[in-house]
C-alpha cells in the first residue's frame, strides 16, 4: 500500500482547523472513520475505479451514504477529496487528523499488548506510569496477545516499550548468536 502522508498533510491540517473553528472534533473524528470504512469497502473501491462512473457521481453516493455522519463543511470536504482523486489518502488524513486533535488536547493514544488481562488497578498504574513519562494525557487501548507469554508490550506514538517474556527471550537469542 503506498503513503500518502505528504498528500494527506495539508488536508488533515484543512480539516483539524475547520473542526477547531466550530469545536467539532468528535464530529468531525466519527466523520473521517466512517469515510475511511466507506472508501476501504471492496465494492467502492470497484465503483470508483469503473470508467464509466463520473467523479460527481462517486461524491454523491460518498455523500450519501455518510450524510449523517458528515458535519458542517463535511460534504464540501468529500466533493474535494473526489475531485483532487485522493479517497485513496483518506486514511493517512484520518490518522493525521487523529494526530493533530491528540497534540492539541495534549494527550496521546496508547495500546499495550499483554499475555493476560490487566486488572483495573495494573491499568492506572500504567496509564500513571505513562503520563508521567511522556507528559501527556494517555488514552490506553488493551489488546490480548497470548503469544507474548508474560509481560507487556506498550506501544505509544513513537514509544515503543517490549517489556513481553517473548521480547526478552528474542533479546537473549540474539545475544547469544554474537
Amino acid at each position: 500500500m503506498a503513503d500518502y502522508a505528504s498528500t494527506a498533510r495539508p488536508y488533515a491540517k484543512a480539516v483539524f482547523e475547520l473542526a477547531g473553528e466550530s469545536g467539532a472534533f468528535d464530529a468531525w473524528t466519527a466523520a473521517l472513520e466512517h469515510i475511511v470504512a466507506v472508501t476501504g469497502d471492496t465494492d467502492f473501491r470497484t465503483l470508483i475505479n469503473e470508467p464509466r462512473v463520473s467523479r460527481a457521481q462517486i461524491a454523491g453516493l460518498l455523500i450519501d451514504v455518510s450524510k449523517q455522519y458528515l458535519p458542517a463543511g463535511g460534504e464540501n470536504f468529500v466533493s474535494l477529496l473526489v475531485q483532487n482523486d485522493r479517497l485513496d489518502a483518506v486514511a493517512d488524513i484520518q490518522q493525521q487528523f487523529a494526530e493533530l486533535v491528540a497534540k492539541a488536547q495534549a494527550s496521546v493514544h496508547a495500546e499495550v499488548l499483554t499475555a493476560m488481562a490487566l486488572n483495573e488497578q495494573q491499568k492506572s498504574a500504567l496509564q500513571a506510569a505513562l503520563e508521567k513519562r511522556l507528559g501527556l494525557k494517555v488514552q490506553l487501548e488493551e489488546t490480548i496477545d497470548s503469544t507474548l507469554v508474560g509481560g507487556a508490550i506498550v506501544k505509544a506514538g513513537d514509544l515503543v516499550i517490549d517489556g513481553s517474556a517473548r521480547g526478552r527471550i528474542e533479546k537473549l537469542t540474539t545475544a547469544l548468536l554474537r
